[in-house]
């Protein structure tokens, strides 16, 4: 169940008071999607920002010729009153533990864009650090294009752990620094942002469109239709369909389609989507919340991922794989 006892709150640029971050030293661990955009945007918001990577990271040369600071990560936390860790969430705990921990003093805080190790205890801070949640509802190429642009994607944030009492407005500042608060900011949990996320990403938008378009792509295939006129039904014009119900919602999309596809959608979604499916959806919910997912892939990345590395070799050469990728061969556009 949800962390959330009360109505989550809706935080705009008025609530933000960014000159909380003016005297404070940022160390922004990693430079991948979240960490590039994160370095950059505050470091254009007049924060000081340096990078923190590990030794002989490709990263470096990168964020150098982007005019950024690179340390290593024991000396970025060392010099930083702020640390921000944003690398995959297997590699936060070791890294936390021998590289950033010795480093943390009271009245430091310790940022995140993803709840996992927290809620997880894989990261346990001390009492006297704070402990905050800036998670931008976006790839990091998009939260730093919509700045660059005066915009900003919409984050969430929250507090673990309040040792100063102005932990809750230090993460504003910094979603402020971000670009966040010109779209609005929505506050949850730790657990709330990480279970929702998880879920999230399992059974519908990685997970579940995975399966989804495979399956119906199978299904034609297996009926003796061409493989690249079901690859054209199944996932080219998925775009369509997603920036329609991305931009209006799924009722303006339907306002945009024929009244034939709409029909289609009333009649058989339910029939895809149905009990059975909930069912899955429910199963899928109870294993995060529980943490037997986060146990389990914690474990499979500590053993080296083989099952993970078999998976991912096996889907890339999928019929659906191969058939797409001559098809986009011919698109120009891409």
């Amino acid at each position: 169940m949800s962390e959330q006892t009360e109505p989550a709150r809706f935080f705009e640029e008025s609530d933000a008071d960014l000159s909380l971050l003016k005297d404070r030293r940022v160390a922004i661990i990693g430079f991948g999607s979240q960490g590039h955009a994160h370095a950059l945007n505050l470091r254009d918001s007049g924060v000081s920002v340096v990078v923190g990577l590990y030794e002989g990271s490709p990263s470096a040369d990168v964020a150098r010729e982007q005019g950024l600071e690179v340390k290593t990560v024991a000396e970025a936390a060392a010099w930083a009153d702020v640390i921000s860790i944003l690398i995959p969430d297997t590699k936060q705990a070791a890294v936390y533990h021998t590289e950033i921990e010795p480093h943390l003093s009271d009245g430091d805080i310790l940022a995140f864009a993803h709840g996992f190790n927290i809620h997880y205890g894989e990261i346990d801070p001390p009492k006297g650090i704070d402990t905050i949640l800036i998670a931008p509802k976006s790839p990091g190429k998009m939260v730093r294009s919509e700045y660059v642009a005066g915009r900003g994607v919409p984050a969430l944030v929250g507090v673990h752990h309040d040792a100063s009492g102005k932990a809750l407005d230090f993460a504003l500042a910094y979603a402020a620094g971000l670009g966040s608060t010109r779209t609005g900011v929505l506050e949850t949990t730790f657990g709330d942002e990480t279970e929702t996320d998880l879920f999230g990403e399992q059974a519908v938008l990685c997970g579940g469109l995975s399966e989804l378009v495979k399956a119906g792509f199978e299904t034609l295939v297996e009926a003796g239709y061409d493989p690249r006129l079901a690859y054209f039904e199944c996932l080219h014009e998925m775009k369509l369909i997603i920036d329609l119900a991305y931009a209006k919602g799924l009722s303006g999309m339907r306002a945009e389609i024929s009244d034939t596809a709409e029909w289609g959608d009333y009649e058989s979604g339910r029939r895809v989507i149905g009990e059975a499916s909930r069912t899955a959806m429910r199963e899928i919910l109870d294993e995060i919340q529980s943490g037997a997912f986060a146990k389990k892939w914690i474990e499979e990345a500590r053993c080296g991922a083989p099952n993970f590395e078999r998976r991912r070799q096996e889907e890339r050469t999928h019929i659906l794989e191969t058939t797409g990728a001559a098809l986009r061969g011919r698109m120009s556009w891409l």
